[in-house]
């Protein structure tokens, strides 16, 4: 059994209807998308993990004609939206991919949003089916091999709940000893050696630390 985990991006397009709702919102942030699947009549369902304004992403969906239906639990900040949609542009496309090909994804799929927007996803299947499906990923989809394997549960964990940009910047802070006490590097040093400003930094930093310790422990 074979895993490969891809970066997914795509820019002149939209994911699916939901897509540009929330990307154009900075108050909420979709996570991860925990599980996609298809419905009956033309629908399907989806768990997204939201941090931000909780209040703010059901206002968003209360204005979408194409969530049908939804609930979101979650507090302070944080929260997990189950939302049944109207099935539409790529979502149905990739969909229709796993299915044709046989392949299975490793859920979740972690999304960013830098130079463009995109999904990290794991999928798991035989080398000709994975190598099969890549090749009939719509056109308007670009994508990287990021690796490839013998699949084992929690392959690449790190490396599936982060960017390739997020793993980057959190292997400079490692070994500059950041996370070291006492603390044996600044954030405007880390930017310096990068070629970004300190608040990108920051701003990456915040969003690592929240995605590892989120998955890395369970709520009290």
């Amino acid at each position: 059994m074979r895993y490969a985990t891809l970066t997914l991006t795509w820019t002149d397009c939209q994911l699916h209807p939901l897509e540009d709702k929330f990307a154009r919102d900075d108050s909420v942030i979709v996570e991860a998308i925990e599980y996609v699947s298809p419905g009956p009549k033309g629908r399907y369902v989806e768990l997204l993990e939201l941090r931000g304004d909780i209040e703010r992403a059901e206002e968003l969906l209360d204005d979408s004609p194409d969530a049908l239906e939804y609930d979101i639990t979650g507090t302070e900040g944080r929260g997990v939206a189950y939302i049944q949609c109207r099935t539409a542009g790529l979502v149905n496309d990739l969909l229709n991919l796993l299915h044709d090909h046989e392949i299975v994804v490793d859920w979740p799929m972690y999304s960013f949003d830098d130079e463009s927007r995109g999904v990290k996803v794991t999928v798991v299947g035989t080398s000709s089916a994975i190598q099969d499906a890549v090749a009939d990923l719509p056109t308007a989809v670009d994508f990287t091999l990021e690796r490839m394997g013998e699949y084992e549960p929690d392959t690449g964990k790190l490396s599936g709940l982060l960017t390739d940009r997020q793993l980057e910047i959190f292997d400079l802070a490692v070994r500059e000893g950041y996370y070291e006490i006492p603390r044996q590097t600044t954030h405007q040093d880390l930017a310096t050696k990068l070629d970004v400003s300190t608040g990108t930094v920051s701003e990456h930093l915040q969003r690592i630390e929240s995605k590892i310790v989120t998955a890395t422990v369970d709520p009290i």
